[in-house]
């Protein structure tokens, strides 16, 4: 992650213009990441200003800075969320490569359920092509046999490691990550299928088709792509 304070303005930016597109009574897929925290912090403000939302979060990071901030919360059971606002690892053509804070799954599940999917992003995100790597959420049983499929597609699978623990990062569904390098994805929604074909894979983190509009901060204001 880039520490710079022009980069984390560029977030702030981002996550601002995205809540601005929230109404009163919309339910919100809140994103998990530090962009997505900063279109959470405004909801914050717009609901301590009287705005009337409920959002459903992507992850335990992500429940926890809403209840923090005071955005009231729901569930994709209750409700089915009228926009979702979430970051990305990087974005090209409308495409996603997301999971660095692996939580793509759950996020998948809320942001494909949205009427609406709004991406935040900061300026260095936005790619020709994806060449990102992209985290593959796997059974832990089932790791050496998705490590060989991925292989087989022409992917490098690295597991991805804790850093403050030894061991593997654990999703908050329980399960290890993958992160496999593709290099550049020429097709994305193809290797999408076939991740998804693959026995074990829980979630990856392409997103093919599903952004309906990118915020993009930059130094001098937002884009909207």
């Amino acid at each position: 992650m880039e520490e710079s304070g022009g980069t984390e303005a560029q977030k702030r930016r981002a996550g601002e213009s995205a809540a601005g597109v929230v109404d009163d009574g919309d339910v919100v897929g809140l994103g998990t990441g530090s962009t997505a925290a900063a279109a959470i912090r405004e909801l914050g403000r717009r609901v301590e200003s009287g705005l009337d939302v409920r959002g459903v979060p992507t992850s335990h990071g992500a429940r926890r800075l809403a209840r923090e901030v005071g955005v009231p919360l729901t569930t994709l059971e209750a409700a089915t969320p009228d926009v979702a606002v979430d970051g990305a690892d990087q974005v090209a053509d409308g495409d996603l490569v997301k999971g660095g804070g692996a939580a793509h799954t759950r996020e998948k599940v809320v942001d494909a359920a949205a009427d609406r999917f709004v991406v935040v992003v900061d300026a260095g995100k936005p790619a020709p092509a994806l060449d990102h790597p992209v985290p593959v959420e796997a059974l832990a049983d089932a790791v050496p046999a998705v490590e060989r499929r991925v292989e087989t597609l022409g992917g490098a699978p690295t597991l991805r490691a804790a850093e403050r623990k030894d061991g593997p990062v654990i999703t908050d569904n329980g399960n290890p990550v993958l992160d496999c390098d593709f290099g550049v994805v020429d097709d994305p929604r193809a290797l999408a299928a076939a991740l998804d074909g693959i026995p074990g894979v829980v979630g990856h983190g392409l997103f093919v088709g599903l952004a309906d509009e990118v915020h993009v901060g930059t130094d001098d204001g937002v884009e909207v792509r």
